[in-house]
């Protein structure tokens, strides 16, 4: 005698990464607070700082925080557009360049030599670091979509957990995000 049993939905896998910016998109994100619980019923988590995961697998959903700034953030941009179905603007530095993109009225050669040769408190002989490991900055912070196609974008600095939570809610259930006038914030 055999017992059918319901085949549970398979869970999305969702993947997030925090580029140039302070990560107050992924604090927000924690913000869902006990919320988390029943997410982790429809989702698994890819790459992301809960899994601590280094490369993006093939996703439904990649959350994208922050702006681009250097070549590493263009490489992994452009990872998460090719392994994710659905790619999100989490936040204002990353829908339009937010704080990092205050340097772009400059020139970077001005800025890194303000910062590291003629600056208060700096040591004598201080040059400006040229270390291989270090990633190539860009001249310009771009928004993300400056760099790779973006399905949805959800404004806020930062978004508060409440909209993310509603978005993914969303998400997942298969409906088009709306998280409505009342959850989005600009400020």
């Amino acid at each position: 005698m055999s017992t059918a049993t319901a085949a549970q939905p398979r869970k999305l896998k969702v993947a997030t990464v925090s580029l140039a910016g302070c990560f107050g998109c992924h604090m927000s994100f924690l913000d869902i607070d006990e919320r988390l619980l029943p997410l982790l019923e429809l989702v698994e988590f890819d790459r992301s700082p809960i899994t601590d995961i280094k490369h993006c697998g093939p996703c439904d959903i990649g959350l994208i925080e922050g702006g681009v700034c250097n070549a590493e953030n263009v490489h992994v941009l452009r990872e998460f557009r090719a392994n994710c179905k659905v790619l999100v603007a989490l936040g204002a530095c990353a829908v339009n360049g937010g704080l990092p993109a205050q340097r772009n009225h400059l020139q970077l050669a001005d800025i890194l030599q303000e910062v590291y040769r003629t600056g208060h408190g700096l040591a004598e002989g201080s040059r400006i670091p040229d270390d291989p490991e270090l990633p190539l900055p860009l001249n310009q912070v771009h928004p993300v979509h400056e760099v790779v196609k973006i399905d949805y974008f959800l404004p806020g600095c930062p978004p508060s957990g409440d909209a993310i939570w509603a978005f993914l809610g969303d998400l997942v259930a298969g409906r088009e995000p709306a998280p409505g006038h009342g959850l989005l914030h600009y400020d």
